[in-house]
């Protein structure tokens, strides 16, 4: 099946359906069923009286049953794909392509039994027996296969009635997807893909590339998997740092695309950021003892809060002093800053808790005048000392600015030119000191080189409107 999409139950569920598989319609009896709409004398246990139905009443019921399917696959794939698809990984000899296209077929599957049968009581555990029982029969056609046989689980795999018992797997998957001898844009590809179930099609319009060529990015991820023996397990003690930062560094990855996209139209794609703190949680969940884990999630979360208020309703972008401050999400900035306390008390500071106490400085500020600039200044000297980055100096130049003046900040940004060519920030954030410094011709050349270097339509007609006016005044 190849490059199928994983969540073909979800598109399904979407849109017009075709003739879809009823090989699973009874291949989890056992797990239970509450029925969604049963029809006239559908066995419950005991005795049934028929019961005769107009054909309008049984069309009714037959199309209530069917969206009550739709909703429940859909519902299904959003909470159990990731986990789903690590636990059968293993059981299948660690084979990525058997495993999710066992695990598609189950889904699609599901559609038809489940508004014939009912929607069972444990959709998980109805889903894994159905895709074991593919798996099983995917090995028996392929002959090239036959000998990995006896890796499943009984020759006729039982049912699973019961999830609470089998072990979560999805950290295998997640360090698997995130292995560094990965390129970056297929870890974040597979990611996407095998723990959060998108389709190939939907992380294509994500990151503004064509479908094939995701396809083919995603293919070739896993055909190196497989090459090079990349195994399917978590680190062990002396390799989880640098892995675990590896793995974050992706989620991370997801969610600033998604927070400032690089191209496009949106200045802010909303589903990527979610994603991203979906995925989060499930490391934070998995590795409750990881500072670094919950920091992330804190920076994530009080970044996030901030969504409703940095757009106008014009769709331009709305800089952070000028955001109304009402608008933003009190819950996640309340789940946030629990984190991070809880957080800060388990270990030393690493980036992303540093980032996140940045986050917060910013989040408790109830005005734009209330920000205390001088303890984020600090925070990003601590962050810059730690990691180096070039962008951390560029943050730092601005909160610099804001406590010693735009002369200060502009001092800060000197030796940037060389590790920031290209980003479209470096000559906005100078263009602005130099605006405020009153330096009009080389603020606006700076403006010009941010323009011309920004991605994002909605940067691009922020700096205009920024040259524009400082041009005309």
């Amino acid at each position: 099946m190849g490059e199928e999409d994983p969540a073909a139950a979800r598109r399904q569920a979407r849109g017009p359906q075709g003739e879809v598989s009823t090989g699973a319609a009874v291949e989890a009896t056992g797990s239970g069923v509450t029925p969604a709409a049963r029809g006239a004398g559908v066995a419950t246990g005991t005795a049934t009286t028929p019961v005769t139905r107009q054909p309008a009443e049984d069309a009714a019921t037959g199309r209530a049953a069917t969206q009550a399917a739709r909703v429940a696959v859909e519902a299904a794939h959003a909470e159990h794909w990731g986990r789903l698809l690590a636990l059968l990984t293993r059981l299948v000899g660690n084979n990525l392509d058997v495993a999710e296209e066992s695990l598609q077929d189950a889904y699609e599957s599901a559609l038809t039994a489940w508004a014939r049968d009912g929607i069972p009581a444990k959709p998980d555990a109805w889903l894994l027996t159905a895709a074991r029982r593919k798996a099983t029969d995917r090995f028996r056609r392929e002959a090239t296969l036959a000998r990995k046989l006896p890796l499943l689980l009984p020759e006729e795999p039982e049912v699973v009635t019961d999830m609470s018992t089998i072990p979560d797997e999805r950290l295998r998957l997640l360090f698997t997807c995130c292995h560094p001898a990965l390129p970056a844009e297929a870890r974040v590809a597979l990611t996407l893909r095998l723990l959060g179930g998108l389709t190939t099609a939907e992380i294509a319009r994500a990151f503004l590339v064509a479908e094939p060529t995701m396809a083919a990015r995603i293919t070739r991820a896993k055909k190196k998997i497989a090459a090079a023996g990349i195994p399917y397990r978590v680190p062990s003690d002396a390799e989880l740092p640098e892995r675990l930062a590896g793995v974050l560094a992706v989620l991370y990855l997801v969610f600033t695309e998604g927070h400032s996209a690089s191209s496009g139209d949106e200045p802010v794609r909303h589903d990527l950021c979610d994603e991203a703190i979906r995925l989060a949680r499930v490391v934070v969940a998995l590795m409750p003892d990881e500072p670094e884990a919950a920091g992330l999630l804190a920076l994530l979360l009080l970044q996030h809060a901030r969504r409703n208020s940095r757009t106008g309703s014009d769709g331009r972008l709305v800089l952070l002093p000028e955001q109304d401050r009402t608008r933003w999400d009190s819950g996640q900035i309340a789940e946030g800053l629990s984190l991070l306390r809880s957080a800060a008390r388990r270990g030393p500071a690493g980036p992303y808790l540093l980032q996140a106490a940045i986050a917060a400085e910013h989040a408790r500020a109830r005005r734009a005048e209330d920000t205390a600039w001088d303890r984020i200044a600090t925070l990003y000297a601590a962050l810059e000392d730690l990691t180096g980055s070039p962008v951390v100096r560029l943050n730092r130049a601005v909160a610099v600015a804001e406590v010693d003046g735009p002369a200060a900040g502009l001092d800060l940004l000197a030796d940037l030119d060389g590790p920031l060519a290209g980003f479209h920030l470096l000559p906005a954030t100078r263009a602005d000191l130099l605006r405020r410094l009153g330096r009009t011709a080389e603020a606006a050349a700076a403006y010009r080189e941010a323009i011309a270097g920004a991605g994002n339509t909605a940067d691009r007609e922020f700096l205009a409107r920024r040259l524009a006016e400082l041009t005309a005044g």
